[in-house]
């Protein structure tokens, strides 16, 4: 039946990190909402978009150090914000700053940040966006020219907005993620906030002094020395979207660029580090 859904199940053992990468590679396959569960993921593609060797192209399912299985079954269309309601769950980071979606009581904590995830990565829930929250709970922003470069949601440049940055540039390759970045940063009455579509080819010529780059190892190896241009004197420059495993990369490839390692927070074996100028 046409505009129906596949529903595909994915049982996962461990869970983590293996479903948060599988979700970030069936995002970029056409999968339009995920539903996080005990035993692993919950996922959703419209029919007309699904074809029999798609999930050949998802390379953790061939990964022998996780062990994935699934099912899919036929279901009608459904209202994903209704979804959203029902599986969206607040959080809370270091007692300081809650990210909450709408619908959900306001908390008593220093920073509120109300946010409509919808297919957008970045709403705390993950490792590496609930550690740069950290990392920008501990700086200081005040007046500070900041670039949030793949900015998901946008919840960090709103962070580093309600902590005083002067001008803030937010960019997604994503076009889902620059449209619900706008729709977030108007609710939270962050107009300010400069949101673009593309990636680092949009940097050239650019100078901030605060540098957020949550994405990925490959990405951020290829287009450190694009960010590291961007960094004025005394800058500091935030990495997330890598296993601890991958620092010293990170590290070496940063000292190479002439930026010192500061420090790192840990979380579910995912690492965010600070490197300074």
């Amino acid at each position: 039946m046409a505009g129906n859904y596949l529903e595909f199940h994915f049982t996962i053992e461990p869970v983590q990190p293996a479903s948060e990468i599988l979700i970030a590679e069936l995002g970029y396959l056409g999968f339009e909402s995920f539903v996080e569960n005990d035993d692993g993921i919950t996922a959703y593609i419209p029919e007309e978009e699904y074809e029999e060797d798609l999930l050949a192209n998802v390379h953790i399912l061939q990964e022998e150090d996780f062990k994935i299985s699934y099912d899919v079954k036929e279901i009608e269309r459904v209202n994903w914000n209704e979804e959203w309601e029902k599986n969206f769950t607040p959080i809370l980071v270091d007692e300081i700053c809650s990210v909450r979606a709408p619908f959900h009581e306001k908390p008593d904590t220093e920073y509120d940040i109300v946010i409509e995830p919808k297919m957008s990565f970045g709403t705390g829930h993950h490792a590496t966006t609930h550690m740069m929250i950290q990392h920008i709970l501990k700086n200081d922003w005040e007046g500070k020219s900041v670039l949030d470069m793949g900015s998901g949601t946008g919840v960090l440049a709103i962070l580093t907005a309600m902590k005083g940055a002067k001008s803030i540039d937010a960019i997604d390759i994503d076009n889902w993620c620059y449209l619900n970045t706008l729709e977030n940063i108007s609710r939270n009455d962050c107009e300010h906030i400069n949101v673009e579509e593309g990636g680092a080819e949009l940097l050239e010529g650019r100078k901030y002094d605060m540098i957020l780059a949550n994405i990925n190892l490959n990405i951020l190896l290829r287009d450190m020395p694009i960010y590291e241009k961007c960094l004025n004197p005394d800058g500091n420059i935030f990495f997330s979207g890598f296993y601890k495993a991958d620092l010293p990369a990170i590290t070496k490839a940063c000292e190479k660029l002439g930026l010192d390692f500061v420090e790192n927070f840990e979380r579910n074996d995912w690492v965010a580090a600070k490197f300074s100028r």
